[in-house]
């Protein structure tokens, strides 16, 4: 299966311009044969727009998917994107999965919330996420979520060998697609597309670096700093010796008590 990955600029919470950039770049993918497209995190309407994440959020059946999954029909790719979304138990940053089709395969709200502005804006979410695309077991992560090796397990005990991520991650933490991303795929074996901003929205600067690491650790594509659409195949082989077996040999043993 091939994947796309969108890292740019962000659209300075224009949801309009948002939708316009994403239909620009779901053309592209599906002429280089992608079955999904992944994009940042609160793309609709923005991530460091905090005034308007509660003033523009929109439902599950609101506007914005309602668009996105016309527009899934007429480009033969589907897409991952990070959004607001306004329910009853109040404003969530969401994840949402639509295949080619327009059809949902997944819907997840983010569990870790990082630092305050998020934590002002939205609700936590309370539960993963697993689909099944083009057959294989998938499941979303945002952003802080995918950094908790504890998350990462959890998917991977249950299957789980790709987690899309939409994410904003910040200028002085490129430690995270340098070190944790590599580490978390090669510990559990899976694979890891992580689709990032560049540039500067307000007073936030994104370090881009947007990726897909394999099963092995070894990057399959990744950006730099600037905009970018990666295009990575999933299927590459991997040396049964560099797969990991941790799953297995993990030994349980009793706590130390002095």
């Amino acid at each position: 299966m091939t994947l796309a990955i969108y890292q740019g600029s962000p659209v300075m919470g224009d949801p309009e311009a948002a939708l316009t950039c994403l239909e620009r770049q779901l053309s592209t993918a599906s002429a280089a044969g992608a079955s999904m497209l992944v994009m940042p995190e609160l793309f609709l309407p923005g991530y460091n727009q905090p005034a308007l994440h509660k003033s523009l959020a929109q439902s599950l059946n609101g506007d914005w998917m309602q668009r996105l999954r016309h527009m899934m029909l007429s480009k033969n790719c589907g897409v991952t994107i990070g959004w607001a979304e306004r329910t009853e138990a109040g404003v969530f940053n969401a994840a949402t999965a639509i295949d080619r089709d327009g059809n949902i395969l997944g819907h997840y709200h983010k569990i870790q919330l990082f630092g305050d502005m998020e934590k002002r804006s939205f609700v936590p979410g309370d539960r993963y996420v697993i689909f099944d695309l083009d057959g294989i077991r998938t499941a979303l992560l945002i952003c802080y979520d995918v950094e908790f090796a504890q998350h990462v397990h959890a998917l991977a005990a249950q299957g789980v060998s790709l987690i899309l991520v939409p994410t904003a991650n910040p200028t002085g933490y490129e430690h995270v697609p340098e070190h944790l991303l590599p580490a978390r795929a090669a510990e559990m074996g899976i694979s890891i597309a992580y689709a990032n901003y560049c540039g500067s929205e307000g007073d936030l600067s994104f370090c881009g670096q947007s990726l897909l690491v394999g099963p092995d650790g070894r990057y399959r594509a990744k950006a730099g700093a600037s905009p970018a659409l990666l295009i990575a195949d999933l299927s590459a082989e991997i040396a049964p010796a560099l797969r990991s077996t941790q799953l297995t040999d993990l030994r349980k043993v009793q706590p130390y008590v002095s």
